[in-house]
């Protein structure tokens, strides 16, 4: 795996992954904004609100306001049994406990791999030998930046894990099926966590593969 925590090319070389941008950029010409001007409304410990003043594809002008945010990582364990890590946790703004799979946000200039291994130990005191890159997915287009960067893990070691002060988390397990019937019947509603069933699902049947590289102890 590279230093990068990106998962290695596959796409044609950096020329052609170059023009293929352009032309896309090209096509979207008609769609596109430009961002004349941008107004900071608040900025928290993380999370930056700003106001951006745009140029509309016909010339006529917008605001748009959303929030900046660092990205994050979430990280799809699998069990030697077949059973998937996830965890319950108090979220404030939606005012219950939220089954999900582990997560967390990038540290300034941190690598988004050594993140996910992070993350993992920290929340599920869990360290794993294997780890995929799966892909991205931007949970909240209109109103904010944010990308989360899907990873898998196996070849996972139980060990004691490293909360953050103030922060309280259950650890729990569960079978792909398990969770795909709670996605079905409402019990699980996190968005990060629907879209990584899809992934769970397909890599399980065989039609997406992943990369494995084996990671050492950090």
């Amino acid at each position: 795996m590279s230093g990068t925590g990106h998962p290695p090319r596959t796409a044609p070389d950096d020329r052609e992954a170059q023009d293929a941008q352009d032309s896309g950029d090209a096509r979207d010409a008609h769609l596109a904004e430009r961002t004349l001007s941008r107004e900071e409304l608040l900025r928290g410990r993380f999370l930056q609100v700003v106001r951006d003043t745009v140029q509309l594809p016909d010339g006529g002008t917008a605001s748009r306001e959303y929030i900046l945010h660092p990205g994050a990582v979430v990280i799809i364990g699998l069990l030697d049994d077949g059973r998937v890590l996830l965890e319950r946790q108090y979220r404030h703004p939606m005012g219950q406990v939220m089954i999900e799979f582990p997560a967390g946000k990038l540290d300034a200039g941190e690598d988004r791999l050594a993140c996910a291994r992070r993350e993992l130990l920290e929340e599920t005191g869990y360290e794993a030998r294997e780890w995929a890159h799966a892909g991205v997915m931007h949970p909240c287009i209109s109103y904010s930046d944010e990308f989360i960067d899907i990873w898998f893990a196996r070849g996972l070691v139980p060990g004691a894990t490293r909360l953050d002060e103030g922060e309280f988390i259950e650890v729990i397990t569960a079978t792909p099926a398990q969770l795909a019937g709670w996605c079905r019947d409402g019990t699980v509603t996190d968005a990060k966590t629907l879209s990584c069933l899809l992934w769970l699902q397909n890599v399980l049947a065989g039609h997406w593969v992943l990369d494995w590289q084996t990671q050492s102890a950090p």
